[in-house]
């Protein structure tokens, strides 16, 4: 996969109250990830750029919430998200701190 896919894959972190209690008890992280994007690619993705090893991904869709504006009704995106499944004793950092 060439570098330039793999920064369209992942989008970003998704931070929340889930993703940290998976964080600190599953060993898992979650990812705002291209709505094309596969199982594979986003572990190919995660591996390549973080260099740890994923056990498994779980994806959903997220659907957009319909939103008021005044007398106008708009409507958010759809997104996806990931859950990715890190091997025991390996972590991603996202803060960089010590």
């Amino acid at each position: 996969m060439n570098q330039e896919r793999i920064y369209n894959i992942l989008l970003g972190p998704h931070v929340s109250e889930k993703s940290s209690v998976l964080a600190e008890e599953a060993n898992q992280v979650v990812f705002r990830v291209a709505r094309d994007a596969s199982k594979d690619e986003i572990r190919q993705a995660v591996e390549q750029l973080f260099d740890v090893k994923v056990t498994g991904v779980q994806t959903a869709l997220v659907k957009g919430k319909t939103k008021n504006f005044g007398r106008l009704r708009g409507r958010r995106s759809d997104w996806k998200k990931a859950y990715v499944a890190l091997e025991a004793g390996q972590e991603i950092d996202f803060l960089g701190g010590e």
